[in-house]
């Protein structure tokens, strides 16, 4: 087993982004879908204790909003689509392209809080009264 060092963050950030272990980039990152996995079947770096919670849905609505929303008005421009096909079209495709990007971006943010250590589940006590 090698030794596992922290990488830069740009690496780990790619090696996420594949749904790769941010350590060694050879084992995988999720069991499945979403849910990170308890330790990585090549290196044995432990990611189960990394929650993203909420940073990876947000850019994912951020990204699909910006890919959507232009590509909705360049059509309605050259093409002037129904209302009906407008309603059927573009919420499938923002939802097929939500589910599709949605697991790397989790994967990108995993890598970036494995590389800076954090875990999401940091106390705050200087928010608190």
């Amino acid at each position: 087993m090698p030794i596992v060092r922290r990488q830069s963050k740009s690496t780990a950030i790619r090696r996420g982004l594949r749904r790769r272990c941010p350590a060694c980039g050879q084992g995988r990152a999720f069991m499945g879908y979403l849910r990170p996995v308890d330790h990585c079947n090549h290196c044995g770096e432990q990611l189960g204790h990394i929650r993203a919670d909420d940073f990876p849905p947000y850019l994912t609505i951020f990204l699909v909003g910006h890919l959507v929303v232009p590509t909705v008005l360049m059509v309605e421009q050259a093409y002037q689509w129904p209302a009906q096909l407008h309603m059927l079209v573009w919420p499938l495709v923002t939802l097929l392209l939500s589910l599709a990007v949605l697991p790397f971006l989790k994967g990108g943010v995993l890598g970036l809080m494995w590389s800076l250590g954090v875990t999401g589940r940091e106390q705050q006590g200087a928010l608190r009264p």
